[in-house]
């Protein structure tokens, strides 16, 4: 186990001390630097800079940063969530340490895709077959991590083959795809 222990700090965001949000600190008892290489090769849509060392991270609402020394998480509704997600995140980190050596580590830096460059990469037939009422709305939730290509019924014609192979490749990390 790598993360045995934390003193977990939850705060009002400084920047809007109004805000009904929380965000959230967990300092760590041991350095996780050399499990930031294993969950960028794991984690759909993180982006991995080593010169910092940080690996930042969209998990559906939350906004998270792992830091060597500490772990950082956004859009937290109170108290007992941040206390539950850092849980989570400690889990994680210790699941993606311990299965390391089946995991080929990456030191890529990876930057997330704009959802922009995602667009354009879908159809454009805005059929709503994904749920979703655009496809400007369906390329929102693949660059926050909330949907997959696959979700979009139009790629899945051979007409498209090129653009979602695109799709997935920006969207998904190597080790998932392989």
């Amino acid at each position: 186990m790598l993360i045995s222990s934390y003193d977990l700090e939850v705060f009002t965001p400084p920047c809007s001390p109004e805000a009904v949000t929380f965000s959230a600190f967990a300092h760590l008892d041991n350095d996780i630097r050399q499990a930031l290489p294993y969950l960028n090769a794991t984690l759909r849509n993180a982006a991995y800079n080593p010169a910092v060392p940080a690996l930042v991270w969209r998990d559906g609402r939350h906004h998270v940063v792992f830091h060597p020394d500490r772990l950082a998480v956004s859009n937290l509704e109170d108290r007992t969530m941040a206390a539950r997600e850092v849980d989570r995140l400690v889990g994680l980190v210790n699941d993606t340490w311990a299965r390391r050596d089946a995991i080929e580590p990456s030191v890529e830096v990876h930057q997330r895709p704009t959802p922009m460059l995602l667009y354009k990469l879908l159809p454009g037939t805005n059929c709503r077959e994904c749920g979703e009422p655009s496809c400007w709305n369906f390329a929102l939730k693949l660059g926050a991590g909330q949907a997959g290509p696959r979700a979009c019924p139009p790629l899945l014609v051979p007409a498209y083959s090129e653009q979602l192979a695109r799709l997935e490749a920006l969207v998904t990390p190597a080790a998932i795809r392989a």
